[in-house]
């Protein structure tokens, strides 16, 4: 019988998107920095298999990055 800790769930943040076309693509290499049509202080998107369940803020401490969660979004119907 399986158990809750069997369950596997890959959490996803999404600091912030941007368009480009493809050619430029192609031509980033190591160390290239994609600007993004977002802020440090954006909320942002944290999705648990690729859907978004929840908005939160980016927080450092120390050495280490987290993400604190600031409010959950509605559940789509087609899930409830």
């Amino acid at each position: 019988m399986a158990t809750i800790d069997e369950v596997h769930c890959d959490i996803s943040v999404v600091l912030g998107s941007t368009a480009m076309p493809i050619h430029q693509l192609l031509r980033l290499g190591r160390g290239a920095i994609i600007e993004l049509e977002a802020g440090e202080e954006d909320e942002v998107t944290i999705l648990a298999n690729n859907m978004p369940v929840a908005k939160g803020n980016v927080m450092v401490m120390a050495n280490r990055i987290g993400v604190s969660i600031s409010r959950l979004l509605p559940r789509p119907t087609t899930l409830r």
